[in-house]
């Protein structure tokens, strides 16, 4: 045989093996027999045929891969074969986190396969680079599944065709759309484009503009452009507008009849001042024995939002209303949210309650859960309530009567929120002492004018009056919960959980505070829950208290939706569920329903199904605070444009290996100074400090620290705020 045959042969030998194994990896978890690996390899002569079935007998008694039944074939796992979720940097490199590695997976960029940045991908780690606990390294084999195929970009036009540059810095590719894709979009507009293939031989991918919004830089674009990055919609179908117009929200006789009628027990709303859906209510009463009735009385959102509807079908996708910094994107259409289901003043509304005797030391006796109809007598903004609490004595009168009409509502409410307002202390106190942490961290709030520009910024923090409605509604969740937990046999419930905190992110805080003076006490959890508190207590007013918070709560692990109960760490309860809030998040309306399945002795539900909910809430709940997160980073930057020629005093409040972030001391504005733009000498990120250190002079800036910046550059479109470094800030 001569040595081109041989090659030949060898040649053939090795194409069809590739052949195999690309039909039989492309999906690892299905078998095939020779006839459908050959039809996919576009194999039909009789030769290559017996040839394939040659290679697999071959291929098969080397153990390569396995017959799993009689003439149908599988890859063999490899063990060095791992799925996990690509997380992309700024470099264009990528880690790929897996359930089953300790360590990320290091991939770059080079070897990602068109892997994008969430996608759950298949990465085969290098045998050579898991010696001895080193960095892995790895490449992307297979996209299993893309976390999303739509962009938010700006549009460049060419003579026949666009591409879209995704203002997304970790898509590090652009997206070819043909000229009939376009959809009207003109040259550097801002447009959602959505992924349609990705041939095999392109470097970039195709894709169509579903949707134009307008010229970057304009308010209602970038807002709307935030909603789409995250997959958030901002308009209601109009089937759905129609279908929830359509209902019948009046107040009838017969279904009054069949509810707990509280319309002529005190009631009353407190919110914020600009709120406009109410969706909770406290009543209130003293009973003949001394003791108090509380109702909280919440917005029955399942009596008008009905299994299989296309309303519920709409709330369930959304899961959650999205607060932005200019608007609120309901999860309900406006006829619930602020009419049929808000609670507003002098009217009736179908409510859902849990009903408490509470006597003086705010002890429960007896509690009640069940669907009423209630009249809201007033409605009170927080400033208005704190108020109230500041201008009275802190000695509630002894003896009150809120049953007959001896005192207007106005006299009635104050004694009310008086009274409420020491139980709230009560249980607030014995709240604490059980291991809460008390996370009051200080929100960020702008003044916008008629164009929504930013005129200045504000802080919100919780006073007497928000911690009172706080503590009611912490009650009722936690009643809920344990109403139904404790029930035997077990049925099947919607929890909010709340694990214990990260131990290692515990340390770096220890780390971060000890430069403030300030240590944690690491013995149990019990001493490590007093002295967070008693940290928490301490920062309160001073300038790294917002830092010293950021950085506690980021300790702390993710509260999340499940059926399976662990508990929830922060509030120190063993039970808690959301219960209170129907009209702006989907998991209260699941336990509205689930309770009163079970006040009526129905069986429990199926918690395969119900898991399935809590995880889309969780996920939909988690891109909401994204979108929230933007919307003010969009905003503060705007708000920053104006201000180039100050120099401001900042925290560094995060160290990257490309730079550190800084938060402006009077406005908590955050930015970065890019690690190229310190010039006095040439810095390395120190992991285990959280600083960069130079080289040469050893100067360290690290988390904690204050400095002194002026504004760089500001970005709306691409949300970037750049600083200037000054210097250090003077002791």
């Amino acid at each position: 045989m001569s040595r081109k045959k041989k090659r030949t042969e060898k040649q053939k030998k090795s194409e069809i093996t590739k052949g195999i194994f690309s039909v039989l990896e492309k999906d690892p978890k299905s078998s095939f027999n020779y006839k459908q690996i050959a039809s996919k390899l576009g194999i039909t002569d009789t030769n290559g045929r017996n040839l394939l079935i040659k290679r697999l007998g071959e291929l098969k008694q080397k153990k390569k891969i396995e017959e799993v039944e009689r003439g149908r074939y599988r890859v063999i796992p490899s063990l060095n074969y791992f799925t996990g979720t690509v997380d992309i940097t700024g470099r264009g490199n990528a880690y790929v986190i897996c359930d089953d590695l300790d360590n990320d997976v290091f991939v770059p960029s080079n070897l990602l396969n068109k892997a994008l940045h969430g996608d759950e991908v298949e990465v085969y780690v290098f045998p050579r680079r898991r010696r001895n606990g080193k960095k892995l390294e790895g490449e992307v084999t297979r996209v299993i599944s893309r976390k999303k195929t739509a962009f938010v970009g700006i549009v460049q036009m060419q003579k026949n065709f666009a591409f879209v540059l995704p203002t997304d810095f970790r898509m590090y590719t652009d997206i070819f759309v043909a000229k009939n894709k376009i959809n009207d979009a003109e040259n550097g507009d801002k447009v959602l484009v959505e992924i349609t293939e990705w041939p095999d031989k392109a470097d970039s991918p195709y894709g169509r503009i579903v949707e134009v919004f307008g010229k970057p830089g304009e308010h209602d674009t970038e807002i709307h452009a935030i909603l789409a990055e995250y997959g958030l919609p901002y308009t209601f179908p109009e089937e759905v507008e129609h279908f929830a117009n359509q209902l019948d929200t009046s107040i009838t006789p017969e279904e009054i009849k069949k509810r707990r009628d509280m319309r002529d027990v005190l009631t009353f709303t407190i919110d914020p001042k600009d709120a406009k859906d109410f969706d909770d209510a406290l009543s209130f009463r003293v009973l003949d024995n001394g003791n108090y009735e509380v109702g909280i009385h919440i917005a029955d959102v399942s009596h008008y939002v009905v299994p299989g509807s296309m309303l519920d079908e709409e709330a369930y996708n959304r899961a959650t209303s999205v607060y932005l910094v200019d608007r609120v994107v309901p999860m309900l259409p406006e006829i619930l949210s602020n009419n049929a289901c808000s609670l507003r003043p002098n009217e009736e509304k179908y409510t859902f309650s849990a009903v408490f005797e509470i006597n003086e030391k705010a002890e429960v006796l007896k509690q009640w859960f069940g669907r009423t109809v209630t009249y809201s007598d007033r409605r009170f903004a927080y400033e208005e309530a704190q108020a109230m609490l500041e201008s009275e004595s802190n000695e509630v009168p002894k003896e009150v009567s809120l049953t007959g009409k001896a005192y207007k509502v106005e006299q009635e409410v104050a004694d009310a929120v008086l009274i409420l307002n020491k139980l709230a202390k009560i249980m607030r106190t014995k709240r604490m002492s059980m291991g809460a942490i008390s996370f009051d961290k200080v929100e960020v709030k702008f003044n916008l004018d008629e164009a929504y520009v930013p005129t200045g910024v504000y802080f919100k923090e919780a006073k007497d009056a928000n911690k009172l409605i706080e503590e009611f509604m912490l009650l009722a969740n936690r009643k809920v919960a344990e109403f139904i937990g404790r029930k035997k046999p077990e049925k099947t419930f919607v929890y909010r959980v709340h694990d214990d905190p990260d131990e290692e992110k515990l340390m770096q805080l220890q780390g971060v505070i000890s430069k403030f003076g300030y240590s944690l006490d690491m013995k149990s959890k019990k001493t490590i829950t007093s002295s967070l508190n008693s940290l928490l207590e301490e920062v309160q007013g001073r300038k790294e208290q917002n830092l010293v918070d950021t950085l506690a709560i980021r300790t702390m692990s993710k509260a999340e939706y499940t059926t399976h109960n662990i508990g929830h760490y922060g509030l120190a309860f063993d039970y808690y569920t959301h219960f209170t809030s129907p009209i702006r998040r989907y998991p209260d309306v699941m336990v509205h329903r689930l309770l009163q399945q079970y006040l009526d002795g129905g069986d429990s539900a199926k918690e395969e199904e119900y898991e399935e909910r809590c995880r889309h809430s969780s996920n939909m709940e988690n891109l909401a605070v994204n979108a929230e997160r933007s919307s003010i980073k969009y905003m503060q930057i705007k708000f920053m444009e104006d201000r180039r020629d100050q120099e401001f005093v900042g925290v560094i409040s995060g160290v990257t290996e490309w730079g550190i972030y800084v938060e402006i001391i009077e406005n908590k504005c955050e930015g970065m100074i890019r690690i190229r733009d310190i010039r006095d000498d040439y810095y390395v990120f120190d992991e285990k400090q959280y600083a960069l250190v130079g080289e040469v002079t050893k100067n360290m800036y690290q988390l904690g620290d204050e400095v002194v910046v002026k504004v760089k550059s500001t970005d709306p479109i691409k949300r970037h705020l750049d600083f200037e470094l000054l210097g250090k800030a003077e002791e």
